[in-house]
């Protein structure tokens, strides 16, 4: 037993919950929808290792499970941004204040603490905007690592290795540092992120390994979404630019569509995806063919999965234990992908690419992949971005795929 117990309050429809958000706190949210969080009533860890997330799932079912609540009240939940190595724990937290709303018109405050003591309310401030956006960054503020020659010679590498039958596909990312020269505030880039993609999966988490780091972020990729026995997922792989003109962005989104190059990177997720949703659920349904999503200036080739859970006790953390990493932000097959990474890749992805979200005492939850993300560091930002590399990759090519993923967060950079 924890000890622990709950209490949950509703707040109005128009609930901003950009306005729960504090620095060291956890904030997800797309299209109105998600979890602002703050303060630890408790923490899991799983220690590093190939079963760390399952072991998590477990450890954490027995914990939210075990606090008392009202049954009318929404479950208490827990939060985390898994790191992508395996090399590194993971852990949740439990958050002792949690604006939450998960349904459109239903938002809770939910307050977990030691049972018997009060439940004190989580601060709800107000806020607004009031930054002007200021100047572009200079070519001397920014640094690339590696550098773009380096990883053009990887996506070479990876592209004879794949030619070669060793892989099928894999997934090679790079970092810009960013000096600022002032200080950088994650909820301005949150705001700036939430107004330009909606539909993205805007998103911020202390990074505790880091010491005083925070991943912020606005993901386009969904990785699992439980609700009862029902479950969904979004895997995307391909991309093109957009454009500010109709006729040329209409152009690029066609010219992805028909890429068979895109089609085969998009292609190996699908069934990576379908092969662990199958061991897992009835009625395993997608389309036969991608479609298209634009965020503010990539599109992407998707494909939304939906299913049923043959057992109702399996988590959303469960789900994301089985489907991490995904060919989407690795390779394929996983584990020969993941030692080409080690070789092709000189960079340490921390919580990129990994699962960022949440999972409540039901089993139900959220988790996306972050991606277009950066790390803050006071004035600093780590940006990362990264590119499928398949047979027909063309080193060039893939360069400037991450110089425009890296472009969207450059330009938020502006406003924090």
């Amino acid at each position: 037993m924890t000890g622990l117990s709950a209490t949950a309050e509703r707040l109005g429809p128009s609930f901003d919950l950009l306005a729960g958000y504090h620095e060291r706190g956890f904030f997800f949210e797309r299209a109105g929808l998600g979890v602002a969080a703050s303060g630890e009533a408790a923490r899991v860890r799983a220690g590093a290792g190939p079963e760390r997330i399952l072991r998590l799932a477990r450890d954490l079912s027995s914990t939210l499970e075990s606090i008392e609540r009202h049954p009318e009240w929404p479950p208490p939940l827990a939060v985390a941004s898994i790191p992508f190595d395996d090399r590194l724990p993971a852990e949740a937290i439990v958050p002792a204040h949690a604006a939450v709303r998960i349904e459109q018109g239903e938002t809770w405050q939910v307050e977990v603490s030691s049972t018997g003591s009060a439940h004190p309310h989580g601060a709800r401030e107000r806020w607004a905007s009031r930054t002007m956006p200021h100047q572009p960054f200079e070519p001397m503020q920014l640094r690339p690592d590696p550098e773009p020659d380096e990883y053009a010679a990887a996506v070479a590498l990876a592209t004879d290795r794949i030619r070669s039958g060793e892989l099928r596909k894999i997934v090679l990312a790079r970092t810009m540092l960013v000096d600022a020269r002032r200080l950088l505030e994650p909820k301005q880039l949150l705001w700036r992120l939430r107004a330009v993609d909606p539909d993205c999966y805007a998103f911020a988490v202390p990074l505790p390994w880091t010491g005083t780091a925070v991943l912020v972020g606005a993901t386009p990729e969904l990785l699992i979404r439980r609700r009862g026995r029902i479950v969904q997922a979004s895997p995307l792989a391909g991309s093109s630019q957009r454009f500010g003109d109709r006729t040329r962005d209409r152009a690029s989104a066609d010219r992805l569509f028909g890429s068979a190059k895109d089609r085969e990177e998009h292609a190996v997720v699908v069934e990576d995806v379908a092969r662990v949703l199958r061991a897992f659920c009835d009625d395993v349904e997608h389309p036969h063919e991608p479609e298209l999503l634009g965020t503010a200036n990539v599109w992407h080739l998707a494909t939304p999965f939906r299913g049923r859970l043959h057992d109702p006790g399996i988590t959303a953390l469960d789900l994301v234990a089985a489907l991490h990493p995904t060919a989407a932000v690795c390779g394929t097959p996983r584990e020969v992908a993941l030692e080409a990474l080690a070789m092709l890749e000189p960079i340490d992805r921390g919580g990129y690419a990994g699962p960022v979200g949440w999972v409540d005492a039901n089993g139900d939850g959220e988790w996306a992949i972050a991606l277009r993300c950066a790390e803050i560091t006071g004035t600093t930002a780590r940006l990362f971005a990264g590119a499928g590399i398949v047979a027909d990759s063309v080193p060039e090519a893939e360069l400037d795929e991450t110089e425009r993923k890296f472009s969207a967060l450059l330009d938020a950079l502006r406003w924090g």
